[in-house]
């Protein structure tokens, strides 16, 4: 039980980052979408909201251990795309900028890791997809 106990607060963990992101761009859309138009993003609306509700959805998913592998390898995807996209080369001459855009990077791609590691040995038996496996056996 220790474990599972592990894995579900693991999983509340990562699913914070992205319930408070995407229900902070949702509330703030123009925002997001003024970002995304200072990355030159095409149509940075429809991206900015596509984005919060990928966000919003996928954070419920693994917050509930629900189809945890695919939402899992997605968010994985998305943040590599997002670090990439949003951090990396960032910051100009400014080192400041340049040392926040950096660890942001990184930790986009720690993110990616422990949702690929998620992906791999799933939610943990205090989830749908946990109590499914019991159900089906």
């Amino acid at each position: 039980m220790p474990n599972a106990i592990a894995v579900l607060v693991g999983r509340i963990l990562l699913s914070a980052i992205f319930l408070i992101s995407g229900i902070h761009s949702l509330t703030d859309i123009a925002s997001t979408a003024g970002y995304f138009e200072g990355l030159g993003l095409p149509v940075p609306q429809m991206t900015a909201w596509a984005s919060a509700v990928f966000e919003v959805a996928a954070g419920l998913c693994v917050l509930i251990g629900f189809q945890t592998t695919p939402v899992a390898v997605l968010l994985a995807a998305y943040c590599v795309s997002a670090g990439y996209l949003g951090h990396y080369g960032q910051g100009g001459d400014d080192p400041m900028l340049s040392l926040m855009h950096t660890q942001a990077f990184m930790k986009d791609l720690g993110l990616a890791g422990a949702f690929l590691i998620l992906a791999v040995f799933g939610p943990g038996s205090l989830s749908v997809d946990g109590r499914r496996q019991v159900v089906e056996a």
